[in-house]
């Protein structure tokens, strides 16, 4: 199985969610980080329906770097429940895994 791991994680807005990707790049625990603004989300939370328009982050990552990841979201995000969901990556153009390979960085691997 591939260690190659696509992360999601929605946010309120463009700030957070470039800081949170600025932060995740910087620290080497994604490669990229892609925000794909105008996502209209539709959740139940605290019994209601919910609409909501957001930004998703597509994290390409390692899964050696999950752990840290996912504490960094944590602790930036502002929702008190993130989304945080990760998707393991099966197949892909072999230099571009090589290329996640070589730009995940993370000292805690």
């Amino acid at each position: 199985m591939s260690d190659h791991l696509l992360v999601y994680c929605t946010c309120p807005d463009p700030g957070s969610a470039q800081s949170i990707a600025n932060t995740l790049v910087d620290k080497g625990l994604a490669a990229c980080v892609n925000i794909l603004p105008g996502v209209q989300s539709v959740y139940r939370w605290q019994g209601k329906r919910e609409s909501s328009q957001e930004h998703l982050l597509a994290i390409k990552t390692l899964h050696s770097a999950y752990k840290p990841l996912e504490q960094a979201i944590v602790e930036m995000h502002p929702y008190e429940l993130p989304e945080i969901i990760a998707v393991p990556i099966t197949h892909g153009l072999a230099g571009y895994l090589a290329w996640i390979d070589e730009n995940v960085t993370n000292e805690n691997q």
